[in-house]
């Protein structure tokens, strides 16, 4: 299959342009800086073109029109020399991204709706095959900050310790997710019937630009709170993902802060409301930890690297119970309430644990109590 992008190095372009290929259809990708002509042999035998070429920022009024209605005209013009054993029933489909402010009255919103207009003409002439998608903010890796995207820029700047301005706080945003609007455009790869139709993208968001703000400034807070983002949230999931992708490559890695004793060293890694808390541990040969019990709190052990013996007791009884796990195991220990339990490096070299607990540490109700498995 062939498909036909034009605006292809622009950020909607960019993302849609990987899922092709990855999909393995043939790309003919379209930009500013493709030679002149090239869209005539690029949209023969082509089942769909994606029209993202555009313009919102330019430098004159006058260019909205020749970015975004010119552009649109020189695609349609290149459909139409097609040669005509190919028209009508064999012309590709032509999706058109278009934007929610065709619906207002700004130079750009004008030239959007005037490419809709274009594209309706064409299609009721034609009776080739579109879709238009009237598209709101979009966000997403890739996208460039300081330019049109609000979200692009409050996660540069964030993550790279500089302000962000906001003009008004209160002002709602309508946001689409990139991967969402890519998910929407390949299903037109399966093909559609003659004459226009319009396209929608599920689901939007809305948020204050102050919300977004505070959103993307508790991603950068994560690693001084290990408090880990609601990931059951779509909006929160897909504006955590698109936060990541700005990370400066130097700055992916960061320390945790570690505690250490005689027994070794221990380090939180997150922590959330939700789930509990996840710590990580290393132990010393021969050395202990735990001896205490738990009322309410429930925990997971799992040896990483080196020899463990875990030993649990009821604290109404006598009976021990001992389980010799090792990091080549991958096996998981459960630590119920109400068993005093300590874990032993029996091994000769530093034992690594990974250790998950059903709430966050308080260190003033800790529920932790010390008792010895092991009596006398």
């Amino acid at each position: 299959m062939k498909a036909v992008v034009t605006g292809a190095d622009g950020f909607i372009g960019r993302n849609l342009v990987v899922a092709l290929r990855r999909a393995r259809v043939d790309v003919a990708d379209i930009d500013i800086d493709s030679p002149p002509g090239a869209l005539v042999p690029a949209v023969r035998g082509a089942a769909v073109v994606f029209h993202l070429a555009g313009v919102n920022r330019p430098e004159r009024e006058a260019e909205f029109f020749t970015g975004n209605v010119g552009s649109l005209n020189t695609l349609l013009g290149a459909l139409d020399e097609l040669p005509a054993t190919e028209r009508p029933a064999g012309r590709p489909l032509t999706v058109l991204s278009s934007s929610t402010q065709a619906s207002g009255d700004s130079p750009y919103g004008r030239s959007k709706l005037a490419a809709e207009r274009a594209l309706e003409a064409h299609a009721a002439r034609t009776g080739a095959p579109a879709v238009i998608y009237r598209l709101p903010g979009v966000f997403g890796k890739w996208c460039r900050p300081n330019y049109n995207s609000v979200v692009a820029t409050f996660c540069h700047n964030i993550t790279r310790g500089l302000p962000v301005t906001i003009s008004d706080s209160s002002r709602s945003v309508e946001l689409v997710y990139i991967d969402d609007i890519v998910a929407q455009f390949m299903t037109h790869l399966e093909g559609r019937a003659a004459g226009l139709a319009r396209g929608d993208v599920r689901p939007t968001f809305v948020a204050s630009l102050g919300e977004l703000a505070d959103r993307i400034r508790a991603f950068r807070a994560m690693r001084d709170t290990l408090l880990v983002a609601d990931a059951s949230d779509p909006f929160t999931r897909r504006l955590l993902a698109t936060y990541t992708s700005y990370l400066p490559p130097g700055d992916l890695a960061y320390p945790l802060q570690q505690r250490t004793d005689a027994r070794g060293t221990l380090a939180e890694l997150l922590k959330s409301p939700r789930f509990g808390q996840m710590f990580v541990s290393r132990t010393n040969p021969g050395c202990t930890r735990g001896n205490h019990y738990h009322d309410r709190k429930v925990e997971k052990f799992c040896v990483l690297d080196g020899d463990a013996l875990i030993r649990f007791r009821p604290i109404l009884g006598d009976e021990v119970t001992e389980h010799r796990v090792s990091g080549t195991d991958f096996k998981v220990v459960d630590i119920p309430p109400g068993m005093t339990h300590s874990i032993e490096n029996v091994g000769r070299t530093d034992m690594i644990v990974l250790f998950w607990a059903s709430e966050i540490l308080d260190p003033q109700r800790p529920d932790a109590h010390i008792l010895e498995v092991l009596r006398g």
